[in-house]
């Protein structure tokens, strides 16, 4: 037998569809009462709970005369041990509870099983026997501007890449890396000491992608020798890459190096005596500056995060 469905429309609540039409049914708990009378039950339904009635029933305890309480101040920044190892940038707090139960936490030199304890940030916390800092990692990129000199702290200088990102947050964050005062393009931001040091240390081959503007047009042959290697005066250099960005304008070159050398880029073009116009790193480490403005930065995603730890 065919089944038959109701063709009254679904019901309707503040104007849209909650539901779709059911089939009728024709045995098991009877038979489907009719619309009319499902129609006025619901009306009563709606009525005996209103919505204001309904926010009575689920309304929450009233705090009144606890409003004017002054919050507990902590001067001396104490924490609970699950929070500095999750700031540490370990794992997520439920994770480090599931560690320090497992007894691979130590406070001081002493290991710690109980959940709920409190650290302060002077002191020794280790997991799995590693130092860890209590300070969250953060992870910034930016788009440095000519004539800003990438260092912490210079005296001398009217600019230093810090004044761009010195309301970022409030965690200390150094460079990673240098630019040239004349040179734009990425730079990366960064207080995990460690991740630094592997994206600078010269046995990582970090991937760095320049754009190099000339005053003359790069003849193909010096393209040649560059991707093949030259000597400079502290060594044998050459490019992973190299190439014209435009073929009718040759005086604009892109160059892939992983050499940290300094001022590298712009003494390989000096070598067969051009001079450098505008030089921008457009790639580090696999960052680009896709719409990312000159002089603005933005924090790393946690997914580009990962991918740097795994380099």
């Amino acid at each position: 037998m065919k089944q038959e469905y109701n063709k009254r429309k679904p019901v309707e609540k503040g104007g849209k569809r909650i539901g779709k039409s059911l089939p009728s049914k024709t045995s098991g708990f009877g038979k489907k009462k009719p619309a009319a009378t499902r129609t006025v039950k619901l009306e009563e339904s709606d009525k005996r709970f209103s919505s204001t009635e309904k926010k009575k029933v689920y309304r929450k305890p009233k705090t009144e005369g606890l409003k004017n309480i002054p919050k507990k101040s902590n001067p001396t920044g104490e924490m609970r041990l699950n929070r500095f190892i999750a700031n540490a940038g370990v794992c997520s707090r439920r994770e480090a509870d599931t560690y320090i139960a497992a007894g691979m936490v130590s406070v001081n030199g002493k290991i710690v099983t109980e959940l709920g304890v409190k650290v302060l940030p002077t002191d020794e916390v280790r997991f799995d026997g590693t130092k860890l800092n209590a300070e969250k990692k953060v992870y910034l990129l930016l788009n440095k501007p000519k004539d800003f000199v990438t260092t912490t702290d210079d005296p001398h200088a009217d600019k230093i890449v810090m004044d761009l990102v010195k309301d970022a947050c409030t965690e200390r964050i150094y460079p990673v890396g240098r630019l040239d005062r004349n040179t734009t393009g990425l730079l990366l931001f960064t207080n995990d000491g460690d991740l630094s040091k592997r994206l600078t240390h010269p046995s990582h081959t970090m991937k760095k992608v320049y754009q190099v503007s000339l005053d003359i047009p790069v003849t193909m042959d010096h393209m040649q020798q560059i991707a093949d290697g030259i000597e400079l005066e502290d060594g044998r250099i050459n490019a992973d890459a190299i190439s014209y960005i435009n073929n009718e304008d040759k005086n604009e070159v892109g160059i892939e190096i992983h050499s940290g050398r300094n001022r590298i880029v712009r003494r390989i073009f000096e070598h067969f005596g051009y001079r450098v116009k505008k030089l921008d790193r457009v790639m580090f480490a696999g960052l680009t500056k896709k719409n990312l403005p000159r002089g603005k930065y933005r924090f790393l995603t946690e997914k580009e995060i990962q991918f740097l730890k795994m380099l």
